[in-house]
C-alpha cells in the first residue's frame, strides 16, 4: 500500500534536489573560470565530431559504391573524403584527451576550494553546534559530500556533451525515419525510471548509515591509538572491540549487498528492453536497405547512428539520473553552507575597549547547554575588574569553564548579560575582542607541527618573530623543553609525520601555555591547563603566571589550593550561583564550603 507514495515522493525528492546543483556549479565556477570554459569548448567540439564522422563513412561506402557499380573512376572526392574521416578520427582523440586533462585540472582545483570553504565555514559556526551530535553527522557528511560529489561535476560535463551528440545523431536518424527514434526514446526509459529509483535507495540508506559509520571510523581509531593502546591491553578490549566493530560492519555491509542484489536483478529485465527497443530499430533500417529505400552508405549511417544514439540516450537518461541522485547528497552541504553563526559581530561593531576601564560584568545570567533543561549557571552575578586575579573553584559540573566560555563570547547567555566596560558584549566586534584575550583550556589543542607553529598560533601573525617566541616560551617555563629538542622551534611535534618527537603531558602544557603570553592581552585565562603537571611544577607555573600578569586582568581555575591562594580573590560555586568569595585567609576563617574542601585536600598530604 505503500510502496506508490513512496515510489513519487522519491521522485518528488529527485526533482526538489536539483535545486541544488546551480549552487554547486557557482563553487565550481569559482574554483577555475578558465577551465570550466574551456572544458565547456573542448565536449561541443567532442559531441559533433561522431556524427560528423558517421556522415563522411556514408558518403565514402556511397561513392565507393558508385564506383564498383558504374565502374566510373576512381576522383579525388574519394580521397578528400578518406583525408576528412582521418582528420575526424584524430580530433576526437585529441579532443578525448583534452577534455581528460581539463576535467583533471578541475577536480584538483575544486577540490581544494570546496575544502576550503568547508574548514572556514565550519570555523565561523558558533560552539555550541559542535555540542550537537546531529550536527556531526551532518558536518561528516558536508565533508564527504563535498569532496565525493566531483563526479557529479563531471557528469554534468559529460551530460552537456552526451545532449548534444544526442541531438545530432537524432537529426540524422529524423531525417530517414522519426518512428526509428521514438522506438529507440520508448526502449531508454524503462532503465531510467529503475536506475533513478535505486540511486534514491542508496541515497536513503547512505543517510540511515552515516551514525553507524561513525561509530565504526570511531572504533577503527580506538583500536589503533597509541593513547588507548595501554588500556586495550591491561583490560582486554579486543575482542569486544573487534566484536563490536565486526557487529556494525555486517550490518552495513548486508543493507549494502541487499540493494545491489535487487539492483542488478531489477536492471537486468530493465536493460533488456532497451535492447529490444535498439535491434527493432536495426531491423527497420535493414527491411528499408533490402527493399530498396536506403543505400549501403544510408545503412552504414543509420547502424552507427542507432547505435550510438541508443547509447547515448542511456547514458543521458542515466547521467541526468544520477546528477538529480547526486544532488540528493548535496542535500547537507547546501543545507550546512546555510548554517548561520548566531554569535557573530554586528554591522558597524564597537572596537574592545583599549585599556580596560571597569572591567568584565556578569549580571544575572543563565546559562544551560543544548539539549538539556538543567541550568549551568542560574542568575550569575560576577565582577572580573582590571588589575584582579581571580580564581575559580567548584565541583565539576558547576560552571566554571561555562563562565569562560561566556566571558570570551564563545556562548552568549541564555538569560542576563555579560557587560564589559558597562557595554554588552554583544555589541563589540568579534575579532578585535578576541584579540584582547588570551585563553589556554584543559584540553588545549596539540598541533602536529612544529614547536614554532605550536606557540605561534597565540598570534599567528607573528610567526617569523624568533625574539618574541622565544621569549613567550620562558614565561611559560618551555624554555627548557624547546632546548632538548633536536631542531629547537623548527622540530616537528607528535607521532603522526616522520621526524616528529612526542612531548610529556606537562611539556605540551608548557608549550600551550607560551601561546597566551604571546597572544600580550589585557585578560589571560588559564581554564586548568596545568592538570598534567606535579603540583610543584604547577605551583611554578601558577607563580609566574601571578608575576607576569601584574596590572592585567587575570582568571584561572584550579583543584589546587595552594595555587589557588595566589589569587587576589576567590570564587567559589555551587548549584550555578557564587556560595562564596573573598581571599584565602578570609575564606579559610570564614569556615564554610571553600574551609572544607581545603581541609579535604590538605588532609591528603599529611
Amino acid at each position: 500500500m505503500n510502496k506508490q507514495p513512496e515510489f513519487w515522493n522519491g521522485w518528488r525528492d529527485r526533482l526538489a534536489a536539483l535545486r541544488n546543483v546551480p549552487t554547486v556549479l557557482r563553487f565550481v565556477w569559482e574554483s577555475g573560470r578558465l577551465v570550466v570554459v574551456l572544458g565547456l569548448v573542448s565536449r561541443i567540439i567532442a559531441s559533433i565530431l561522431p556524427p560528423a564522422l558517421f556522415w563522411v563513412s556514408k558518403f565514402i561506402i556511397d561513392t565507393i559504391f558508385r564506383i564498383v557499380t558504374t565502374h566510373q573512376p576512381i576522383t579525388n572526392r574519394l580521397w578528400w573524403l578518406v583525408a576528412a574521416e582521418f582528420a575526424l578520427a584524430v580530433s576526437t582523440g585529441l579532443v578525448g584527451r583534452l577534455i581528460d586533462y581539463l576535467d583533471a585540472l578541475l577536480a584538483g582545483r575544486y577540490m581544494n576550494h570546496i575544502s576550503v570553504r568547508v574548514m572556514e565555514h565550519a570555523a565561523s559556526l558558533d560552539l555550541v553546534a559542535y555540542e550537537d551530535p546531529v550536527f556531526y553527522d551532518r558536518l561528516e557528511r558536508a565533508r564527504v559530500q563535498a569532496t565525493d560529489r566531483l563526479y557529479m561535476i563531471q557528469a554534468i560535463g559529460r551530460l552537456i556533451q552526451q545532449v548534444i551528440t544526442t541531438i545530432t545523431l537524432s537529426i540524422s536518424i529524423i531525417v530517414f525515419s522519426p518512428w526509428l527514434l521514438l522506438l529507440l526514446i520508448v526502449g531508454v526509459i524503462p532503465a531510467f525510471v529503475g536506475e533513478t529509483h535505486f540511486a534514491f535507495l542508496g541515497y536513503a540508506k547512505n543517510f540511515r548509515q552515516t551514525p553507524v559509520r561513525r561509530q565504526l571510523d570511531y572504533l577503527r581509531v580506538l583500536g589503533g591509538s597509541k593513547e588507548a593502546a595501554k588500556e586495550l591491553k591491561l583490560f582486554g578490549l579486543r575482542d569486544f572491540l573487534t566484536g563490536r566493530f565486526k557487529a556494525l560492519s555486517d550490518q552495513v555491509y548486508n543493507e549494502d549487498i541487499a540493494l545491489a542484489r535487487r539492483k542488478v536483478i531489477a536492471g537486468s529485465g530493465l536493460s533488456m528492453i532497451g535492447m529490444a527497443g535498439y535491434y527493432t530499430a536495426y531491423v527497420y533500417a535493414v527491411w528499408q536497405t533490402v527493399t530498396g529505400v536506403f543505400s549501403f552508405g544510408t545503412l552504414t549511417l543509420l547502424a552507427n547512428a542507432i547505435r550510438e544514439a541508443s547509447s547515448n540516450l542511456q547514458q543521458t537518461f542515466s547521467t541526468l539520473s544520477t546528477i538529480a541522485d547526486q544532488a540528493l547528497f548535496l542535500t547537507d552541504l547546501i543545507a550546512f553552507f546555510e548554517m548561520k553563526p548566531t554569535i557573530r559581530s554586528k554591522a558597524n561593531a564597537l572596537p574592545a575597549p583599549r585599556p580596560i576601564q571597569r572591567g568584565f560584568e556578569f549580571r544575572n545570567v543563565s546559562f544551560r547547554y543544548p539539549g538539556s533543561s538543567r541550568l549551568v549557571l542560574n542568575g550569575l552575578n560576577f565582577h572580573l575588574r582590571p588589575g584582579e586575579r581571580v580564581a575559580l573553584i567548584g565541583e565539576n559540573g558547576e560552571g566554571k569553564t561555562t563562565i569562560v566560555k561566556l566571558l570570551t563570547r564563545l556562548y552568549d547567555p541564555f538569560e542576563g548579560q555579560v557587560l564589559l566596560d558597562g557595554v554588552d558584549l554583544r555589541e563589540y566586534d568579534l575579532e578585535d575582542l578576541y584579540s584582547e584575550i588570551g585563553v589556554i583550556f584543559q584540553d588545549f589543542m596539540r598541533y602536529e607541527m612544529t614547536a614554532r607553529e605550536n606557540i605561534a598560533v597565540g598570534r599567528i601573525d607573528r610567526i617569523n618573530d624568533l625574539e618574541l617566541l622565544q621569549e613567550s616560551a620562558r614565561k611559560s617555563m618551555a624554555a627548557d623543553v624547546l632546548r632538548k629538542l633536536p631542531s629547537g622551534l623548527d622540530q616537528m611535534l607528535g607521532r603522526r609525520f616522520d621526524g616528529g618527537v612526542d612531548l610529556s603531558g606537562g611539556e605540551w602544557q608548557k608549550v600551550a601555555l607560551a601561546r597566551a603570553y604571546l597572544r600580550d592581552a589585557q585578560v589571560l585565562v588559564l581554564d586548568e591547563p596545568t592538570s598534567a603537571l606535579d603540583a610543584r611544577s604547577e605551583y611554578e607555573v601558577f607563580k609566574r603566571f601571578a608575576e607576569l600578569t601584574t596590572e592585567k586582568m587575570a582568571l584561572f581555575i584550579s583543584h589546587r589550593f595552594s595555587t589557588v591562594r595566589m589569587a587576589d580573590r576567590i570564587v567559589v560555586l555551587e548549584n550555578g550561583r557564587i556560595a562564596e568569595e573573598g581571599d584565602h585567609d578570609t575564606l579559610t576563617t570564614l569556615g564554610g564550603r571553600y574551609a572544607e574542601m581545603f581541609e579535604l585536600q590538605a588532609a591528603s598530604y599529611r
